[in-house]
């Protein structure tokens, strides 16, 4: 399945762009073109949903790139919210007990000065976005 989808900022500012960004797309990319990929549209201050998520090393790399570009005056960092999509394969608890490195889910990334996490479990994440 190919999803790249795009949601603009309408012309008075209260919009909020939605970057969906499918699993066939990232598999293309190295590591370093995931994140460059990611981090150039939250510093646009979109959103980015990714259809299948980062691995644990992918997501340690997207972070330390994170910190080394944060500044007082501008980039305030990232928010990263992920959880298993339904039917995945080790999703469950025993999966997670029997430290299953299970990359199929859903990651939402925003801009950390715009987006806020106001509920997680297993099956919902909601958020907040604030406008600029």
């Amino acid at each position: 399945m190919t999803m790249q989808a795009k949601a603009h900022d309408d012309d008075d500012g209260d919009g909020v762009q939605v970057d969906l960004i499918s699993g066939d797309r990232m598999d293309g990319l190295r590591t370093m073109e995931k994140i460059r990929l990611i981090l150039d549209s939250v510093h646009e201050d979109n959103i980015v949903i990714l259809e299948q998520g980062l691995t644990p090393d992918e997501e340690s790399k997207l972070i330390e790139v994170t910190m080394s570009e944060i500044s007082p005056d501008g980039f305030h960092g990232i928010e990263i919210e992920s959880y298993p999509t339904s039917g995945s394969s080790g999703s469950g608890f025993l999966g997670r007990l029997m430290g299953s490195d299970d990359d199929n889910k859903l990651t939402v990334i925003g801009p950390a000065n715009r987006i806020e996490t106001l509920h997680k479990d297993e099956n919902l994440i909601s958020t907040l976005i604030r406008r600029k």
